[in-house]
C-alpha cells in the first residue's frame, strides 16, 4: 500500500468538517455546524459497519446511523477518498485499507494486549476451551481477542463485538473496582435484559456482585446471556487496582455444570501471571473504593 503524506491527516479533518458548499453564517438563534459534529458522524458509520459486520449500502448505513441519506453520502464520498472506507464493485461500503494501518499501529503500542495475547494462547491450549480477553468500550463489555478451543464448541461473539456488562462474568469485573455509587449509576444506565432473561438486572444488586467478584478475583456466570454458554473470569488489575483488562474461559454451559474449580483456578492464575509479567503489583484483595 503506497504511503501518503502526512498532510493528509490533515486535510482528512477539513473534509470531514467541510459543507457541501459555502452558506452565510448561521442565525444566533441555530446551532452551526461543527466539525465534531461531522467526526461524530464519520464515527457512527464506521461503527455502524464494524458493528455490521458485513459491507452495506449507502441507504443501509443511513438507516443504521439514523441520519439523512444526503448526509452521509456525502461524508462516505470524503471517507472512500481518504481510503478510510472502500467502495466495493457492487456499490456497497466497506472499511478502508487506511483504517487497516492505523489498527496495527495501535495494537502495536498495546504491550498490554501482546502479552495477554501469549497468556491466552497458552491458556487456551491448557484447558481446550475458548479464551477470551476483554476490555470496556461505552459502558458495553468489548471482546479484545480470542483463542478458540480445539472442541467443537464455538462461541458466538468474535473480536470487536461488544455485550452489556450484567449478561458476562467479565463485564462485572471491568467495573467492579469503581465506588459504591459510580457502579451503582454505571448498571443503572448500561444494565440490559439478555435473551434468556436469567441476567441480573437490578443496579444494586449488580454492583455487590460486581464488587464481591473483583474482590474474590473470580467471576462466573451460567446460562445468563446465552443458554448453552458458560464464562470464568479473572480480572487483571494495575497498580492503583483499576481493571484493565479481564481474561475468561467460554465453555458449554453442561460441562460447567459438571465442576469449575479447575477452570477457575487456571483463570485465576493466568490473571496473576500477566500482573506480574507487566509489573503490576498482584493484590490479593480487591482495591477499594
Amino acid at each position: 500500500m503506497a504511503r501518503t503524506p502526512r498532510s493528509t491527516a490533515a486535510e482528512a479533518a477539513a473534509a470531514l468538517s467541510a459543507t457541501p458548499a459555502e452558506t452565510p453564517a448561521a442565525p444566533a438563534s441555530q446551532a452551526p455546524r461543527t466539525r465534531t459534529s461531522a467526526i461524530d458522524r464519520a464515527v457512527q458509520i464506521l461503527d455502524a459497519l464494524q458493528e455490521a459486520n458485513r459491507p452495506a449500502t449507502a441507504y443501509e448505513v443511513a438507516r443504521m446511523v439514523g441520519a439523512p441519506l444526503s448526509t452521509v453520502y456525502s461524508i462516505i464520498n470524503d471517507l472512500v477518498e481518504k481510503n478510510l472506507l472502500a467502495r466495493r464493485l457492487d456499490g456497497t461500503i466497506w472499511l478502508g485499507s487506511r483504517l487497516y494501518g492505523y489498527g496495527l499501529t495501535y495494537a502495536s503500542s498495546l504491550d498490554y494486549l501482546a502479552v495477554a495475547n501469549e497468556e491466552m494462547q497458552r491458556l487456551s491450549a491448557e484447558v481446550e476451551e475458548t479464551v477470551q480477553v476483554c476490555g470496556l468500550e461505552e459502558g458495553m463489555m468489548i471482546v479484545l481477542q480470542m483463542a478458540e478451543g480445539p472442541g467443537h464448541f464455538r462461541v458466538t461473539s468474535r473480536v470487536g463485538s461488544r455485550v452489556p456488562l450484567n449478561w458476562t462474568a467479565s463485564g462485572r469485573l471491568l467495573v467492579g473496582h469503581l465506588p459504591d455509587a459510580e457502579r451503582i449509576a454505571f448498571f443503572a444506565e448500561h444494565a440490559q435484559a439478555s435473551p434468556t432473561g436469567r441476567a441480573e438486572t437490578r443496579p444494586k444488586v449488580l454492583a455487590q456482585i460486581a464488587r464481591d467478584a473483583l474482590d474474590a478475583r473470580l467471576s462466573i456466570q451460567i446460562g445468563e446471556s446465552d443458554a448453552s454458554v458458560a464464562c470464568l473470569a479473572a480480572p487483571v488489575l494495575d497498580n492503583t487496582g483499576t481493571c484493565v483488562f479481564t481474561i475468561s474461559i467460554v465453555m458449554p454451559e453442561a460441562k460447567a455444570v459438571l465442576g469449575t474449580e479447575r477452570y477457575a483456578q487456571a483463570v485465576q492464575d493466568v490473571a496473576a501471571r500477566i500482573e506480574a509479567r507487566l509489573g503490576w503489583r498482584h493484590r490479593e484483595q480487591g482495591a477499594t473504593a
